[in-house]
């Protein structure tokens, strides 16, 4: 006990300690949060569907269909025929990429990427990981007990001379010669913690997965809100013989002519290309899944841990979630990313005097994703240095020492501005920021003052 009161002390000291607020009312942009009302720029509900009442209705009726809880696993009666028809609409939905598309869902994101990794990874595999991956990825890698490479954020150079390194060791070894890179952990002096190498876990038991090549990345990435280079990852994976990972957690819904992700909006199509999609955020239920070849997904029903031993999320979900595509694929979901994508350009065009460690960029060339990692050409400004070159729902107001990230969250709190403070370790040491992210529920005219107060701070 001793000993975490002196660990919680210490975070204290550093500014580190997190604590939760308690909202009184539904999701959106209007909140009563720790007993007062506020004007929340916090959720990911990134289409304003989490309160829709469409999707109200669709959840009532889907628990006086199907009850409340599922009962067990998906493998041990849990499995629904809800769970089984918002498979069947995700594949459909999202599955272009694929020959012959399959979805399967989870209860959680975290648990999606858990099982991709460990499940397509083990022993004598090598998983090749964005520096600034979500936790679940750099879990589930350290869980594989793969090989681990990190390599710098979005830099498609030094991961194609890693991958063809190790290629060379391979040939190497195969023809009796020393090999290169094979049991180092290989990270990058510019890599974050998230490499570490071999993982503690079980792992999947299975031996035929060595010599296994997996790319692992964000496609949007959730604390800096730019997007990955997919087209570049993916010509890598098709070189180098390597599975192509993306965690789409906050692309899904929001990109896409039709909401149907970043893989969709960038027309790639392989099947190397594993893609995962989590259903809190912009589809505003909850859950997650996974849309790849119908052969990796057999693969994962049969070995994936995290899908076999844990009970199937409520059914009622489900069914309230193939609504919820519904309105994202239709005329309205076409509004709201219209709409939302009217805010991030508000703010993006107000906000170039905040106070920033990164040049402004945009995208070389029309063809570029928004927020993409590829070749980018920097812009003019007169004012103070601007954002990050996020252009997504996910706007960070980088701040750097962490007293400093948490005194801005209150002083635009004392205004009725609620903007979480995001601080070590979930960003890298000195980079703590604001994490503003946009909803398309929100007003312009809301938008325009906090970038009042952001200014005058």
């Amino acid at each position: 006990m001793e000993v975490l009161q002196a660990g919680l002390e210490d975070l204290q000291a550093r500014d580190l300690i997190r604590r939760r607020r308690t909202a009184d009312t539904p999701c959106a942009p209007r909140i009563r949060l720790d007993g007062r009302d506020v004007l929340a720029f916090a959720s990911n509900d990134y289409l304003g569907l989490a309160s829709h009442p469409a999707l109200i209705d669709a959840l009532a009726e889907g628990a006086r269909r199907y009850g409340v809880g599922s009962g067990g696993s998906h493998l041990l009666g849990g499995h629904s025929r809800a769970h089984a028809l918002l498979e069947d609409v995700l594949a459909e939905y999202c599955g272009g990429f694929a020959r012959q598309a399959r979805a399967l869902t989870f209860s959680t994101g975290y648990m999606a990427n858990l099982a991709v990794l460990t499940a397509l990874a083990g022993r004598g595999a090598t998983i090749y990981s964005d520096a600034l991956n979500h936790a679940s990825l750099i879990d589930g890698a350290r869980l594989s007990r793969a090989e681990v490479r990190v390599y710098p954020h979005g830099d498609v150079a030094a991961l194609g001379a890693r991958l063809a390194a190790d290629d060379a060791g391979d040939s190497a070894a195969a023809r009796g010669g020393s090999g290169v890179g094979s049991g180092n952990g290989c990270r990058d002096s510019s890599s974050s913690s998230s490499g570490s190498g071999q993982g503690r876990g079980s792992g999947n038991g299975n031996a035929k997965v060595g010599g296994v090549k997996i790319i692992v990345t964000d496609a949007v990435f959730s604390m800096d809100g730019d997007t990955a280079p997919l087209a570049e990852l993916l010509a890598l994976a098709e070189r180098h013989q390597a599975w192509l990972v993306v965690d789409d957690a906050h692309g899904f819904g929001v990109n896409g002519a039709n909401g149907a992700g970043t893989i969709a909006a960038s027309g790639l199509r392989s099947p190397l290309l594993v893609y995962m999609g989590t259903l809190g955020k912009a589809a505003g239920t909850a859950g997650a899944f996974v849309v790849a070849e119908d052969t990796v997904i057999e693969w994962l029903i049969q070995r994936a841990r995290s899908y076999i031993f844990t009970t199937a999320a409520a059914p009622a979900l489900a069914h309230a979630t193939i609504k919820s595509v519904e309105l994202m694929r239709g005329d309205e979901g076409v509004a709201r990313r219209a709409r939302l994508q009217g805010h991030i350009d508000t703010i993006r065009s107000q906000l170039s005097g905040v106070p920033g460690a990164w040049p402004r960029t945009e995208p070389a060339s029309s063809t570029s994703l928004p927020g993409a990692l590829s070749k980018t050409t920097p812009v003019s400004s007169t004012s103070l240095p601007p954002l990050p070159p996020s252009f997504s729902a996910i706007q960070p107001i980088l701040v750097g020492e962490n007293h400093a990230a948490l005194a801005l969250a209150e002083h635009l709190l004392a205004h009725g501005y609620w903007v979480p403070a995001v601080r070590p370790p979930t960003v890298p040491v000195g980079t703590a920021r604001l994490r503003l992210s946009l909803s398309a529920s929100h007003e312009r005219a809301e938008i325009e003052r906090l970038c009042e107060l952001l200014l005058q701070a």
